[in-house]
């Protein structure tokens, strides 16, 4: 069983990089935001007593239930009601990523100068646009694979597919951006 200080750990160590990926999937900053609470809060009310070394793929399988709840109850919302908000006038342009923005200035705070950080941030930028704009199911396995940083048979569990599935949907990634990538200017 976890004790609350793992789980706390836990829930600290994943925030990020859950919001990115709920993000990625609803691309809206406060649904992304909703999923990710209520993925927290369903860990930590029905899974805590679970060990802290299974957190990491019951949150991820938890997060993705939580995804597809959300577009489940969109279609719904969408079919009942017209939604009102596309007829409200935004300011901003959509994006603007604050915590992107505050990493970076945790991180190069005093030692890059101005033109590094502009192109950085702009490399960044392109860079996520490329992530969302992959397949569902693609950009799933990347981020499992290379953000979260799990194996093949813990990404397959996650999406509730073969292994051999998953290696499929990182490779088409993988190259998918990297051609998008070299098109726009950018290689490693």
């Amino acid at each position: 069983m976890a004790t609350d200080k793992e789980l706390s750990d836990f829930l600290k160590s994943v925030e990020k990089r859950a919001f990115k990926r709920a993000l990625y999937a609803v691309r809206g900053e406060d649904a992304a935001l909703d999923i990710v609470q209520d993925a927290m809060i369903r860990l930590t009310e029905k899974y805590a007593d679970r060990p802290a070394a299974e957190l990491p793929l019951v949150f991820q399988r938890i997060l993705s239930n939580a995804t597809m709840d959300w577009f489940r109850r969109e279609k719904v919302r969408n079919a009942v009601m017209q939604n009102l908000s596309e007829f409200e006038h935004s300011d901003d342009d959509g994006d603007f990523d604050l915590l992107e923005t505050l990493q970076v200035l945790e991180d190069t705070m005093g030692t890059e100068s101005a033109a590094d950080a502009v192109s950085r941030a702009q490399i960044l930028q392109l860079i996520d646009a490329e992530v969302g704009a992959l397949p569902t199911r693609q950009r799933e396995a990347f981020l499992l694979r290379y953000w979260e940083e799990f194996d093949v048979s813990e990404t397959a569990t996650v999406m509730g597919c073969s292994e051999g599935s998953v290696k499929t949907h990182c490779s088409r990634a993988v190259h998918a951006l990297a051609k998008a990538l070299r098109a726009k200017g950018i290689s490693p």
